[in-house]
């Protein structure tokens, strides 16, 4: 299993609405990066669901349900995206701050790469954050 971290502004996509669909495409990802890791993601891969420009902070958890297919917001054949259900919601969302201060966080890609809308998440720290909020 591997894990990401997908970003999506909630003025446009929130995980309350992601809550109410049940299930949602993760499209229109144009950087190249960002795309080889929707190519990347399996079935079952978890994945925290942040919210970007607004609050700033992790939200909750998906699950891939549908691996990498054609994007139909865009005529580029290499674009891709992947489906994820709602998994789980964190009561206390996990801020940028608080993982900017967080020693064991200092590697994320989150921080060396803020603006990669889907990026990996180790293992290590995976388990760390969703341990943050139990």
């Amino acid at each position: 299993m591997s894990y990401r971290l997908i970003k999506s502004e909630p003025y446009k996509y929130s995980r309350e609405q992601f809550l109410k669909n049940g299930v949602t495409s993760r499209d229109g990802v144009r950087n190249y990066q960002a795309r080889n890791n929707l190519n990347a993601m399996r079935v079952w891969d978890q994945c925290f669901w942040y919210h970007s420009n607004e609050g700033k902070e992790i939200v909750g958890i998906a699950t891939v349900s549908k691996e990498a297919y054609p994007d139909a917001t865009s005529d580029n054949p290499t674009r891709v995206c992947v489906d994820v259900v709602p998994y789980h919601t964190f009561s206390n969302p996990i801020t940028l701050e608080y993982i900017k201060t967080d020693p064991k966080l200092a590697d994320m890609m989150l921080l060396r790469q803020q603006r990669l809308s889907v990026s990996p998440v180790s293992e290590e720290e995976f388990e760390y954050i969703q341990n943050l909020w139990k």
